[in-house]
């Protein structure tokens, strides 16, 4: 039973880790290209909408990255103290 139990858990954990890199992903996108359409009606041009799509999939990826990286380097430093305790 215990075996089912900690596969469950890591079901929902990678689960809730997907959904967290796609909010990560989504949010300054939408926010940015919403700002650049903003910009673009009070000034009058066409061309910000792109430029700050393009900053907000950056500032995006970024933030995937860092979770990513935390969240991998805490679980190798799970696993190292586990094969410590063998």
């Amino acid at each position: 039973m215990k075996r089912k139990r900690s596969y469950d858990k890591s079901v929902f954990q990678a689960l809730t880790l997907i959904s967290q890199f796609g909010i990560n992903m989504l949010v300054p996108i939408g926010l940015m290209t919403f700002l650049g359409v903003y910009l673009d009606k009070q000034f009058g041009t066409s061309y910000l909408v792109i430029l700050l799509f393009f900053v907000g999939a950056l500032a995006g990826g970024r933030n995937v990255y860092q979770m990513a990286k935390k969240f991998f380097g805490k679980k190798e430093q799970k696993d190292d103290r586990e094969c410590q305790k063998d």
